[in-house]
């Protein structure tokens, strides 16, 4: 089933600004909030789609991406780790956007204490995420590769496992919310007694308190070290693009959920070969002899070398086209064209019998130039090469 497009989603235009689209997500997070849709399945996709769409078009960058490449080029939300929102589940949704909401407002709306879609507690706090360059050769991105890279990075500490604690007779439960990670208010208004919640100063939400920290942490619960992971790049992305892994980036502290990792994708240049979008154009140099006589001949392509007939009378700026050996479209069958530009190579040296024999063949009438009306022209074969 393919996806629906963000700006649909949230029910904005491309022009919309980054308040409009804050405002249309919270309206339609809103209407589809699973506390005022109590397990309806079908309003709990709605609810994580808009999260989706607000994560790519609430960030500058990613929109940028989003409104050049679509779909693709944020990476293939729910599928092997990549893209948006699809990789996130309910506590990541409340813990990266539960600001646009604001805790008084879940409070009141929803009844107190159920911020979290069944009334869990924030644990820790959210990692950030990590962007990192992936050079890529075009015959990685011609065929897909899987990339084993070492990342720098936040990881939870293996001593406490995450919690931050000395050990686990080292928390407790916190005195000021009793554990529930929130405080409630009652204040009296001439329309009555008005109750608000909010997230517990005290524990930041987590309903519990460290009395004594873990000694390789500190208490963070993380520590700096490496980690390898292992990234499957779809054929056919582009320079530019980005491609995100949830829950890969920075791990959070005392047992909050890890940021994402996002992939720049960086093409390498290929010696022989260059690209434009799908399609692969190379320059063929021949001799004069090779264009009159016509020759069978070697290129390059993304896939190794091919053979290809360069037929007699073959004129300097000929396009020759291979199908089908370009570069595959990112979710899709379509594939790209190589292109062959033909160049027929004038000498720029001769001796003196060479320039006899030239000379001689040059009052033959065959050697005079005679172009047919029928033939395009530069600019029209330029045209088709980038059609």
């Amino acid at each position: 089933m393919s996806k629906r497009d963000y700006y649909e989603v949230l029910g904005v235009s491309k022009s919309a600004s980054a308040d409009e689209i804050k405002k249309a997500y919270r309206k339609v997070a809103m209407q589809f909030h699973p506390d005022r849709n109590p397990g309806d399945k079908a309003a709990e996709e709605k609810f994580k789609e808009a999260a989706e769409a607000y994560e790519v078009l609430s960030d500058a960058d990613k929109k940028a991406q989003y409104d050049r490449f679509g779909h693709a080029g944020v990476g293939s939300a729910g599928r092997g780790g990549f893209g948006g929102g699809g990789g996130m589940n309910m506590e990541d949704i409340f813990s990266q956007f539960g600001d646009v909401f604001g805790d008084d407002l879940f409070g009141n709306f929803f009844g107190g204490g159920q911020r979290r879609g069944g009334g869990q507690r924030a644990r820790g706090t959210r990692g950030s995420n990590l962007r990192v360059k992936l050079k890529l050769t075009y015959e990685e991105i011609a065929k897909g590769v899987t990339k084993n890279i070492k990342v720098k990075k936040y990881i939870g500490c293996t001593t406490c496992g995450g919690s931050g604690a000395k050990d686990k007779n080292s928390v407790q439960t916190c005195s000021a919310c009793g554990g529930s990670g929130q405080v409630r208010k009652v204040q009296n208004t001439f329309l009555g007694q008005m109750q608000t919640v909010t997230t517990c100063p005290t524990c930041n939400g987590e309903g519990s308190t460290i009395t004594a920290k873990c000694g390789s942490c500190k208490g963070e619960g993380r520590v700096y070290g490496e980690e390898t992971i292992s990234i499957d790049v779809p054929a056919g992305v582009q320079d530019g693009m980005q491609l995100s892994v949830s829950g890969r980036g920075n791990a959070g502290e005392r047992g909050g959920s890890a940021g994402d990792l996002i992939i720049l994708i960086e093409e390498e240049a290929h010696k022989e070969l260059q690209r434009d979008g799908l399609n692969v154009a190379y320059d063929l140099h021949i001799s004069f002899t090779d264009a009159v006589f016509g020759v069978q001949i070697e290129v390059p392509t993304i896939d190794g070398r091919a053979k290809i007939k360069i037929p007699a009378g073959t004129q300097s700026g000929k396009i020759l086209r291979l199908k089908g050996k370009g570069f595959p479209a990112v979710q899709s069958y379509e594939k790209g064209d190589q292109l062959i530009h033909v160049n027929v190579w004038t000498p720029q040296e001769l001796n003196t019998e060479e320039k006899d024999m030239l000379e001689k063949l040059s009052q033959s009438p065959n050697l005079k130039p005679q172009p047919d009306k029928n033939e395009k022209g530069f600019f029209d074969k330029i045209r088709d090469m980038f059609s």
